[in-house]
């Protein structure tokens, strides 16, 4: 049995928040050859996923594995610059612009693996919720040290 993985990536460096290969795959092309617009969210969402369940804070049997993986988006905003074309790995760049006490408001840019191209660019916001009451409920204080990791100065 061989297992997959995944080749080393040299990713932009930046000087706050963090960098994640996310992989353009055919059926995210529009029949233009282009990336669908949809995707960016979708890419996104993995990209995001990918950072919190390495530090402990992700989905198993579809259940979240912490309370604080119990969150909405409440706002989604995006801007394209250059289309992506074709498939294979782009750098997806995030940070936290505001971390407040139940929401988080990251921003996020798409680029070339080179860090020359930036894709799309926008911000996120997330508001944590408890299940039982659907109101806010602030982070854990296990949250607030990971969100704090990816702060702009």
């Amino acid at each position: 049995m061989s297992t997959l993985t995944e080749p080393a990536l040299d990713l932009p460096a930046v000087d706050h928040g963090h960098v994640e290969a996310v992989v353009v795959h055919f059926d995210d092309l529009d029949p233009m050859g282009i990336m669908h617009n949809a995707r960016y969210a979708l890419l996104l969402e993995r990209g995001l996923s990918r950072y919190w369940a390495a530090r402990g804070h992700s989905f198993v049997g579809g259940r979240p594995t912490s309370a604080d993986m119990v969150h909405a988006v409440r706002e989604f905003a995006i801007t394209y610059h250059r289309p992506v074309t074709g498939t294979g790995p782009i750098a997806l760049h995030f940070w936290i612009h505001r971390l407040g006490s139940s929401s988080a408001t990251y921003g996020f840019r798409f680029l070339s693996l080179d860090g020359e191209t930036v894709y799309a660019d926008g911000r996120r916001v997330h508001v944590r919720f408890d299940l039982a009451t659907g109101r806010p409920t602030p982070w854990s204080d296990e949250a607030r040290v990971i969100a704090t990791a990816l702060l702009a100065p």
